[in-house]
C-alpha cells in the first residue's frame, strides 16, 4: 500500500504543477492580447507587468495621448483667467462648484486662475470653503 499512496501524492504534484503553469500561460496569453488591442487603438492605458523575482511591478503607458497633469503654461492660466471673470461678470454669487460645472472644468483646474484674479482684486470672494461666493470687484 505505501507504494500506492507515493504513486498518488506523485499524480497530485504533477495535477497541481500542470493546472498552475496552464494558468500562468493563459494569464500572460490575455495579458498580451488586452496590450496588442489597446497598442492598436492607440490608447494610453497604465498596464503593470511583472519584472520578476521580488522586484515591483511598474507602469507602461502606451499610445501617444496627451497627458493630464504637470504645469499649465502662463498664457493658459491667464486665459482661464478670463473666462472665469467674465462669467463671475455676468453670473455674479456663484460658487466655485457652479463655476466650474458651466465653464465645463473642475475647481482644481480653476482654482490658480481664480486666486489670481483674487489677489489683483478683480474678484471678492464672500462666505467660506465651498459655500464661498464669487462676485466681479
Amino acid at each position: 500500500m505505501p507504494r500506492t499512496s507515493n504513486a498518488t501524492t506523485d499524480i497530485h504534484t504533477l495535477v497541481t504543477t500542470f493546472a498552475n503553469d496552464l494558468t500562468e500561460i493563459v494569464k500572460r496569453t490575455t495579458i498580451e492580447d488586452i496590450i496588442r488591442s489597446i497598442s492598436e487603438r492607440g490608447g494610453d492605458i497604465p498596464i503593470p507587468y511583472d519584472r520578476g523575482s521580488g522586484r515591483k511591478a511598474r507602469v507602461v503607458r502606451l499610445g501617444k495621448a496627451k497627458r493630464k497633469g504637470g504645469r499649465r503654461s502662463d498664457a493658459d492660466v491667464a486665459k482661464m483667467g478670463e473666462s472665469l471673470l467674465a462669467y463671475v461678470k455676468s453670473n455674479p454669487g456663484k460658487r466655485g462648484e457652479e463655476i466650474a460645472k458651466a465653464l465645463k472644468t473642475d475647481v482644481g483646474t480653476m482654482r490658480l486662475p481664480m486666486k489670481a484674479l483674487i489677489k489683483a482684486k478683480k474678484v471678492k470672494t464672500k462666505g467660506q470653503k465651498r459655500g464661498m461666493t464669487y462676485t466681479a470687484a
